[in-house]
This record gives C-alpha cells, structure tokens and sequence, in this order.
C-alpha cells in the first residue's frame, strides 16, 4: 500500500539502504526501487508486525469495555446487542486488513459506528491509518461524517456513564487528535522520500554537469586537433603532390621539398603528442606542459611557413603592439589566419592569399583572410566545411563573431572579430 497518492508520490530510485525490520514496510515500498517496479504489494516488515498486533490489542480492549456497558444501556433490546457485538468483532479483524485497504474499511465504519458501540477502538484505528496513508481530503470527508453523525449516535444510544455534551466533545477531540496525529506521521514520511528523491536528483544533475564539462572538453581537444594538423597535413599533402607530379625535379628541389616533409611530419606528431597530452590533463587550453600555445605574435612565422610552401601570402599587419593582445584572443585570431591560410591551400592553389589584422584596444580586433578565385576547377576535398564551423564556435565562445562565404568576383573570403577590451 502506498504511503503517498498518486499526485503526490515522491519515490526516490535506488535500493533502500538500511535495516527493513525497523521500517514500515510503506516506506521499505517508496524508497525501494526494485520492491516498485515489481508491482508486488509490500510484505510487512517486522516492525509492521508489532503495530498491527498493538492496534489490534488496543480495539480488541476497546471492544471489550464497550461490551461490558452494554447491559447498562436501559431498554436496549438483546438483539441489538448481539449486532453490536459481532460488527465489533468484524471490526477488530479488520485491523489486520488497514494497510491494504484503508479508504474502503474506513467509510466502512461510519456507518458500523451507528450501530456499534464495541467498533469504537477499530474505528480509532482506521481512522489513524486512513490519515497516515491517503491525503487529507479522504480524512477531511470521512472524518467530517462520523463527527457529524456522533450527536446523533448518542443522541439515540446515550452513555450511561457521561453526560450527552460531554461524550460529544470527548469524540470530537479525540477524532480531532487521531487525524492530527496521522497527519503527523504521514507529513514525516513524505519528507523522508522528499528528502531522498532531491539527494537523487542533485546526483543526477552532478553527473549530468561531469558528462557536459567532459563533452565541452572533448570538443575543445577536437577543435585544437584540427586546427593544428589540418595546417601540418596539408603542407604534407602539397609537397607530396609536388613529387609525385614533378619526379623529373632537380635534385635540389627535391631534396627541399622532402626536407620540408620531414619537417612537417615533424611537427605533426609533436603537434599530436601535445594534444593527446592536454587530454590526459584534462585542460583543453592551458597545459602545464609542452609548447606554449600560438598566440598572435606567432602570425609572422604562420606566413613564413606558408611561404616557404610554395603560397603566395601577404601580410597587412596594421596592430602596433601584438604582445599587447590577450592571451586568448590572439589565440583564437591565430587559428582564424591558420584555418583560412589551410582552406585557401586546398581549395584555391596557386592564388595570391592576403591576410589583414586590423584592431585597437576598445574596438576589437578583426583578421580577414581572402583569395581570389582559382585559376583552374578545383576537386572537392571530402569534410569540407568543418573548420570554419569550428572556428565560428571558437569565435562566438571568445564573445566575436566569424563571417565567411564566397564574394563577387568568385573569391572567399573569412572575416572574424574578436573583443579587445581597453587597459
């Protein structure tokens, strides 16, 4: 038997940790996640056992007294007395079925209340566990109609040892206490499985935040990888066509171009080593160890490499003091420079690429990076697209922003800016 309605169950999943014995076994049912889902009704625990045997004492002793003012009640006929005796009894056995059916067993006793003086204790009863297991509502219905019927039952059976008012008031009360007392202990209940369905949920929300702040990181370490050896295997890539179409090539050239192969090569796997170790770090950004990360006073060495690449680049650098940059944005403006510089070399080869880097403190800083539209049809290269969604990500997460696309005269050009705040 549930200990709380439908509308306001609080059930807290995970096994019940704790000695059942000492739980009603309502509870055991609530805080119990595998006792739930069987759909079995609970089993009494231990304790269960006790109370219902207390309960049942107490009606039974009840009952007795009652019976044993029966033959003082002036002009009560023998058959009535025997009804009240035997729908006592029923009453009592009842007990035992509280937990299974309190609502029905208690608008049961109403009307056995009318008819039965030796029924006073298992009412008592029902009416408690009727307040301990179901809302106030059913208590407030239930409850309402036997203190309305109670003038009119002593009314017509009067007891013989108290006055009319003062037997009224003494049920009133102490149906006003049983309910109050129930509700006692059910609000204790549902506060335990309050309690226990919040700690659950602060768990799950705990774990839901790890699982976020990892799949951020693992992103930011997948940004970082592309961004380095896309830059490094395209170098690869391009020397390596070189060869492979030019194998007539004077010995110096070749020699150059595998010299700049291994050199890149090089770097890919140091690039690569790095970021496998930030990723046992766990910081995506700042690692304690390797190489420092490119900021913007690493832009002239970029364009040295992609020089020495065979690309046509030309720099318009127009930033005074690029030390003066934050660490962060110039990062992030370098990875723009590098993205751009990589697409440009897959997409548009052999074209004149210009790379501008404009900006002062309190207006930002901007880097553009634009080629013309290539000489001759270009094969579209398979993931395309990829990096500049990364890098619009990594522009909007630093607070700018990044425009790219295709211009009128059938070039493209990336433009991103970034904040540079004043001081």
């Amino acid at each position: 038997m549930p200990t709380v309605s439908d509308n306001e169950q609080a059930r807290a999943p995970g096994g019940f940790a704790g000695r059942r014995w000492l739980f009603p076994s309502a509870l055991v049912h609530e805080l119990d996640a595998d006792a739930g889902s069987s759909g079995r009704r609970p089993r009494r625990t231990a304790r269960d056992w006790v109370v219902d045997f207390c309960c049942f004492l107490l009606a039974v002793l009840v009952g007795l007294a009652a019976a044993q003012s029966l033959p003082e009640e002036a002009g009560l006929p023998r058959s009535v007395a025997v009804l009240d005796q035997v729908l006592g009894a029923l009453s009592c056995a009842a007990v035992w079925l509280r937990r299974r059916w309190p609502v029905g067993l208690a608008v049961a006793m109403v009307p056995v209340g009318l008819l039965s003086n030796c029924s006073g204790g298992a009412a008592v009863v029902l009416l408690f566990t009727l307040a301990v297991h179901r809302p106030f509502r059913y208590v407030a219905w239930i409850g309402g109609a036997g203190l309305v019927l109670a003038p009119l039952l002593y009314w017509v059976r009067p007891d013989p040892d108290l006055p009319y008012a003062g037997v009224v008031v003494f049920t009133t009360l102490l149906t006003v206490s049983i309910t109050g007392w129930g509700m006692f202990v059910r609000s204790k209940r549902m506060l335990m499985l309050s309690l226990r369905d919040r700690a659950h949920r602060a768990e799950t929300e705990a774990r839901l935040r790890a699982e976020q702040a990892q799949r951020l990181a693992r992103e930011a370490i997948a940004r970082e990888m592309h961004d380095v050896l896309a830059h490094r295997l395209t170098l690869l890539s391009v020397h390596a066509g070189a060869l492979e179409f030019r194998p007539d090539a004077p010995r110096e050239e070749i020699a150059r171009a595998a010299g700049v192969i291994r050199e890149s090569a090089h770097e890919a796997l140091q690039d690569l080593r790095e970021i496998i170790g930030v990723l046992r770090a766990g910081d995506a950004e700042e690692s304690s160890g390797g190489r420092p990360q490119p900021t913007l006073a690493a832009l002239d060495a970029l364009v040295a490499e992609c020089r020495e690449a065979g690309m046509k680049v030309t720099l318009d650098h127009r930033v005074a003091d690029p030390a003066a940059v934050p660490a962060s944005v110039g990062r992030t403006a370098y990875r723009i420079a590098q993205e751009a510089l990589t697409n440009a070399r897959k997409h548009a080869p052999g074209t004149e690429v210009t790379v501008r880097l404009t900006g002062a403190p309190g207006d930002g800083l901007t880097v553009a990076v634009a080629n013309p539209a290539p000489p001759a049809e270009v094969p579209p290269v398979p993931g395309s697209g990829q990096g500049l969604i990364g890098l619009t990500e990594r522009a909007t997460l630093a607070g700018g922003r990044l425009r790219h696309g295709a211009r009128p005269d059938g070039g493209f050009e990336v433009r991103g800016w970034l904040p540079w705040p004043r001081g």
